[in-house]
Parts: C-alpha cells; structure tokens; sequence
C-alpha cells in the first residue's frame, strides 16, 4: 500500500510513522544483535532489544489497531503502514515476536475481558517477553500429539511435562502453553493456557546450544507446575481451536500487532554487495555471469513476494483466505535458504570464517545465515506440512496419507 492510495488520515500517519523512525533511530547496539529474536541470548542483547520495543509502542507504531482499554491505539487500518515503515527502516526488530505475533492477537481473539486487559498490553510494549510451549520431543509436526498433562485441581491445574524448541524462553515471563486434559479425544482433549513460567515453582527452563553456538532455543519442563484456572485461555477442549488461531498468525495469514526488520529485509542487496567486494581469481565475483544469474533470479523471487504481500491487502485479490499467506511462508523460508548458501558460495573459501573472525566477510554473516536459515523452513509447521495444507485446503487435492 503506498502513500498515495491511502486516505488522508492514513497518509497523515504514513508521514508520521517514517518521520518519527528517522528521527528516532536507536544507538548502535551495546554488542553484536543476533539475526532475529529467537536468537537473542543475552541480557545486553534483551535490555536494548526491550527499550526499542517500548520506544516504539509509546510512539503509536506498535498496537495500533488493537483497542484502546487493551492497551492499543483503536486506528483500524495503521498496523499495515506502521509494519511497512518499520520494514523499510534500517531499525532493529521487536524483542516480543511471540507476544505480537502470537499471543497478543489469540488472547484478543479467545480471552476473557480481565485476560484482555492483563495480558495484551505487557505484550505489545514488551515489557512481558513470551515464549510459545507448543512443540514436545514427540509433537512437531504433529501438534495435536501432545503429552504435557494439565489435571484439574480445585480452581488449579497440575501440569507436567516436557516442550522443546522455546525460543526467548530463558527471557520470558509468560508462555502460550498447550496441554492435554483427556485422554481420550486427540483433539478436543486439548486445552490452552497463559503459563507464568518465570520464577514459577515446578517449572524449569534449559538452553539448547545450535550449531551457530547460540542458545536463543530452550526446553522447559514443568514438575508439578500449579496453574490457577484463571490462567486458561477459553473453555476446556478448545485447545486445538485456540492454537488454531495462534498458527493463523505465526504463518502470517492475519495483520499481526508490530514488527520490524533490521538489515536481513535486506538480503538481495546484501548479496549484490558481497559480490562487488568479493574478488575470485583476480575477477570481481559480481561481474561473473552465473553469480549474476544467481543474483537475479533471487532478487525475482524477492520481488514476486513483495507483490504478493501488497495484494494480500486487497481483499478482494484475494481468492482464498490461506493461499497468498501460506505461500509467503513457504516460499520466504526457502528463499532465505537460497540466499544464504549464495552468501556462501559468493564468500567462497572465506565463508569458514565465522563470525568472530576480524577477516571474515559481512562480520560473518553469511555462514551465520546459511545456518539458521533450517529454522525457518520448520518454525510455524514444516513446508512438507506447508504443501500438504496448499493441496488439500487450498487446491482441494486428495488428503495425503
């Protein structure tokens, strides 16, 4: 959506949300920033990541279609253009993705009016860090294979049980946490929880070192964990539906509550970069024409999503609910993939200097990216689950087996 398609008052807040960025960069962070938030590791790292996120809800430019007694800025129709803005800006990302993008929009959705009021804000200005406790060692793709216990308990519940994958877990206060309640039924035995889980008796936090060397992933067990009923999220059973909700905003089918960037928005021209810096052979690597082939048909990829996102604003572009966004993710998470093993074979010999080599290329970041980018074809359900859901739901293709 471009300024001049917008209506005055959005165009008005469009000039604002660019205006206020320019002026009001963030310093230079007190050490290096990991690539995205589920790599933050650090209390340096979380403090100047949390103050930016703070900064940027007392601006407007965080909540702003959420209502105004829960915390939000009630301006349906301003996240897109905050979103954009902070896309285009050279800013670092929010700190709380769990909570914007996660569990700000179900608690909204399924929450209660106290959940609402208690809840939402804390997540919007990142001032309360969520973690998501969906995945277990032995329920991935298949979510609905939850074995974490909630057992009822007078006006509580006694969970036990193991999740795995909890990005920001060892920062988080609270954690959108799936359980299951009966045995019996695999789907509406399910039922979903605002967890406490910082400090909280019973519950355990441990981090999973990657093979990048960074701990931003955990897994956290809960023994005998007591969790006030006030603390469920929507009626007993209903956990598949609420995490249903929960999916539809990690993929990206619904307007999420705020973002931002930093530099890996920019992967196309980091790339070009790297290859007029990069000499192979006495030859410049970005006047070698397979690179430049390379770097083309990457760079038309990158276009094609941008113009798909455009058209996911239009409603009435839009022929299925699931398509445009399901696709998105599907083709960004592979599409980061192929640029970072570019990055990597641009650097050549160079990309085994990682990233706290003086002599490495980018600072490192090609090797860093190369890395991480795995995590992004399985986060928010795998792409095999990805084209499978394409298929049936969308195509109406017969369901695998």
């Amino acid at each position: 959506m471009s300024a001049p398609h917008l209506s005055p008052e959005h165009a008005e807040f469009h000039e604002y949300a660019r205006r206020w960025l320019d002026e009001n960069a963030p310093p230079p962070a007190p050490e290096r920033l990991p690539l995205s938030p589920i790599e933050v590791m650090t209390v340096g790292q979380r403090d100047y990541l949390q103050d930016w996120q703070g900064r940027c809800y007392e601006a407007g430019l965080i909540g702003c279609d959420y209502p105004v007694e829960y915390g939000g800025r009630g301006h349906q129709g301003f996240q897109s253009i905050a979103n954009q803005a902070l896309g285009k800006a050279r800013v670092p990302f929010m700190i709380n993705v769990v909570g914007l993008n996660m569990a700000a929009p179900t608690i909204l959705h399924h929450g209660s009016e106290e959940q609402k009021k208690k809840f939402i804000p804390g997540a919007l200005s990142g001032s309360e860090i969520w973690c998501q406790g969906f995945s277990e060692p032995g329920a991935g793709s298949d979510m609905a294979n939850q074995q974490t216990q909630a057992i009822p308990q007078g006006d509580n519940w006694i969970v036990n049980g193991h999740k795995v994958w909890t990005s920001l877990g060892h920062f988080a206060q609270w954690m959108i946490l799936i359980t299951r309640t009966s045995k019996h039924h695999k789907y509406d035995g399910l039922t979903y929880f605002l967890a406490p889980i910082e400090g909280h008796p019973g519950v355990t936090v441990r981090p999973l070192v990657k093979i990048t060397g960074e701990s931003g992933f955990n897994e956290v067990l809960f023994e005998d964990a007591v969790i006030p009923d006030s603390c469920r999220l929507d009626a007993v059973g209903k956990g598949w539906t609420v995490a249903m909700t929960t999916l539809t905003y990690e993929r990206g089918a619904a307007e999420s509550a705020g973002g931002g960037s930093g530099e890996a928005a920019r992967p196309t021209q980091r790339l070009i970069n790297l290859a007029r810096e990069t000499q192979r052979n006495g030859v410049c690597a970005a006047d070698d024409p397979v690179t430049r082939d390379a770097l083309m048909q990457r760079a038309i990829v990158a276009e094609g999503l941008a113009q798909n996102a455009r058209r996911a604003r239009v409603p009435a572009l839009c022929d299925h609910p699931m398509r445009l966004p399901l696709q998105q993710k599907l083709v960004g998470s592979e599409l980061s993939q192929h640029n970072a093993r570019l990055g990597v074979q641009i650097a050549g010999a160079h990309s085994m200097l990682y990233k706290l080599d003086s002599s490495a290329p980018s600072q490192g970041y090609w090797p860093l990216a190369y890395m991480n980018s795995y995590g992004h074809t399985i986060a928010a359900g795998t792409n095999e689950i990805q084209r499978n859901i394409l298929g049936e739901r969308v195509l109406g293709l017969a369901k695998s087996k």
